[in-house]
């Protein structure tokens, strides 16, 4: 094998690790593109969980504070 054939067998390998790179990349931002909506969906989630607990506390304490007891 002569030096020409040597540097073209080189260029091949290289070009296949580029492409395999380029598949890793592409597949590593679609998965950070989910995670982020993912992140955007429990953040939503909680966003409503909070509401809802502090609607609940807030009828719960008003509740109680309006109410008479059940003794009277």
């Amino acid at each position: 094998m002569d030096n020409a054939e040597q540097m073209g067998l080189r260029f091949v390998d290289i070009e296949i690790k580029l492409a395999q790179q380029e598949d890793l990349v592409e597949s590593l931002n679609q998965m950070v593109y989910q995670q982020g909506k993912r992140i955007d969906q429990l953040e939503a989630m909680l966003h409503k969980l909070g509401e809802h607990v502090r609607d609940g506390a807030q009828q719960a304490n008003g509740g109680l504070i309006n109410e008479r007891p059940p003794h009277y």
